[in-house]
């Protein structure tokens, strides 16, 4: 060996061991800083901001695997402001996490045990650091996709064509030789290379774009693959069934393994200087593309194994972030959920409140048949019946309320709240309306224990009719296996339905020409009228306040309009 050769050697050698050590470095300050972040965000509520894209790429996963399931429908997820729900708890670390908490607060659980046997991890990860940290870091190496759900990339690999790899194997031994030619005439080998550098880019910018979004899809297999890795070394009997459950995973997909940590894509496997080196090795040796076709036979016949392992680990992630939602709550109970019996249905909640709300009024009620709430605009008439909503949907997903005491039979909750006119159909608001509450009759008709929310049954029409119609839509769900709550502005409905429907109502104290609420339901129908007053107060004009107060006592007094 010549001088300069044991020269370049040791120059090689060197340079090897330097980017050993970075590595390393790199290495332990990332999980300095990933040990600092799930701390800080512990007990806390996410700092991240969703775009609509991603947020519905996050439903995938539920609505792919309903599997005939009751599933929180999208009327009833939309008037509850879930998607703000699931934002507030979603202290996930993967996709997979996030994926598998979405389908939790979305499909509701109708058997005690599972609930149960959640609470017990939930309460577990809550006792036990060290544990929830080390899951923690490990689901991390799976990360967060913003395009498209990790489910979908997954099974996104039975649409790519099969087909031989040969013109890439042909081009890396190319490759190769040019290396290999620089020891023997450096300077034709340093052209020879330059040559194949430009022409292997070309060629890999070219074909790698056409199977990027498949590239992604093995990248994503392979994280989890990477993942599992960890979770075989983890000797913990608290979370062993889904140790085994990912265990299994692992090996049925070893063929897959091999080499497939060449495998990059723009979303890359690795972090820092292992990124970049991966990255020119896939121009120099398409190592990437050869690899990958290789690979898809590996996947063929085992896509139910890596969606097994997904879900996995998704639920550890997310039983992790549901324990450090109820550190964040003010405070909370477990759910008394009964099981299903022939006689009537009941709900029973004691100082509840809402979650989204920083100073929330806790309130409490007993609903044993239908409920119609009446009071002014603002008073809280809204935001009682969506908390009554929110905690039974809790109560059946990640078996937490937000409030002192929650017993209630299993519920299938539905709503009919937030509606608008439908501009894409060309639908108004009152044929939107009356569809959404033939859904909610249709639901009731099953037999199964029911729990609907309307707030101001029918507003899109006229007083008579709006009466008429909504007193006999309500009365139709006072059934046995039906809890309805209502609000109205119509008094009439209270007087109507009062046989059927216990009467509640929020108001206002008007101290000052101010308004003030306290948030309180109260028992009986509203009896305060301060609408014409309210105007006075904002400053209109005095001789509409007069004239409106006359027409109003007219009418009181004859029952005709002036």
């Amino acid at each position: 060996m010549t001088k300069e050769q044991m020269t370049f050697v040791i120059g090689f050698v060197a340079f090897i061991l330097a980017v050993a050590w970075v590595i390393w470095k790199n290495n332990r300050q990332q999980y300095q800083w990933f040990l600092h972040k799930v701390k800080n965000m512990w007990g806390n509520i996410p700092e991240r901001e969703y775009t609509a894209k991603e947020l519905d790429s996050i439903s995938h996963y539920a609505k792919n695997h309903q599997d005939g399931r009751f599933m929180i429908d999208d009327i009833t997820w939309n008037d509850l402001s879930m998607d703000q729900i699931f934002m507030m708890m979603n202290g996930t670390m993967s996709s997979c996490g996030e994926d598998v908490l979405y389908r939790m607060l979305r499909i509701p659980e109708f058997d005690r045990e599972v609930l149960k046997k959640r609470n017990e991890l939930i309460t577990y990860f809550s006792q036990n650091e060290k544990e929830r940290i080390e899951i923690q870091h490990l689901v991390s190496k799976v990360k967060k996709m913003s395009e498209l759900s990790i489910s979908d990339y997954i099974y996104a690999l039975k649409d790519v064509d099969r087909k031989s790899n040969l013109k890439y194997i042909i081009m890396a031994v190319l490759t190769l030789a040019s290396i290999g030619l620089i020891f023997v005439s450096p300077a034709l080998g340093v052209f020879v290379l330059i040559a194949m550098l430009v022409n292997n880019g070309m060629v890999h910018m070219r074909d790698a774009k056409k199977i990027e979004p498949y590239l992604n899809c093995v990248v994503c297999i392979i994280r989890l693959l990477s993942a599992a890795d960890g979770f075989a070394k983890i000797k913990n009997p608290k979370i062993q069934p889904y140790l085994d459950r990912i265990e299994n995973g692992r090996k049925k997909m070893k063929d897959f393994r091999k080499g497939s940590y060449l495998v990059a894509s723009s979303n890359s496997i690795q972090d820092g200087l292992e990124g970049i080196i991966i990255s020119y090795l896939k121009i120099l040796f398409h190592v990437d593309l050869i690899k990958f076709y290789s690979m898809l036979k590996s996947v063929d016949g085992h896509e139910e194994d890596i969606d097994d392992m997904f879900a996995a680990m998704g639920e550890l992630d997310a039983l992790i972030a549901i324990a450090s939602f109820r550190e964040f709550l003010p405070y909370y109970c477990l759910p008394d959920l009964k099981e299903k019996t022939s006689g009537q249905v009941t709900c029973s909640i004691e100082n509840m409140y809402h979650p989204m709300i920083e100073e929330p009024v806790p309130n409490s009620i007993h609903i044993y048949k239908g409920v119609l709430i009446t009071g002014s605009n603002a008073s809280g008439k809204s935001t009682f019946l969506k908390t009554v909503a929110i905690n039974a949907i809790l109560a059946q997903t990640i078996y937490t309320c937000s409030a002192e005491s929650y017993r209630s039979d299993f519920l299938r909750v539905l709503t009919s709240m937030a509606l608008r006119d439908d501009l894409t159909s060309g639908e108004s608001y009152y044929i939107v309306e009356i569809k959404s509450l033939k859904r909610i009759l249709k639901e009731c008709e099953t037999g199964e224990p029911v729990l609907c929310i309307v707030d101001e049954v029918l507003r899109g029409t006229n007083t008579i009719e709006r009466i008429a119609a909504s007193s006999r839509i309500l009365r139709s769900l006072g059934k046995g296996n039906v809890l309805p709550l209502a609000a109205t502005h119509d008094i009439e409905l209270s007087y109507i339905l009062e046989d059927v429907y216990e009467n509640y109502h929020f108001e206002e104290e008007i101290v000052e020409n101010d308004v003030l609420f306290n948030y309180l339901i109260k028992d009986g129908r509203a009896t305060s009228r301060n609408a014409i007053k309210l105007l006075e107060i904002i400053g209109y004009d005095k001789k509409i306040i007069e004239d409106a107060q006359a027409a109003a006592k007219k009418f009181e007094t004859t029952g005709s309009w002036s």
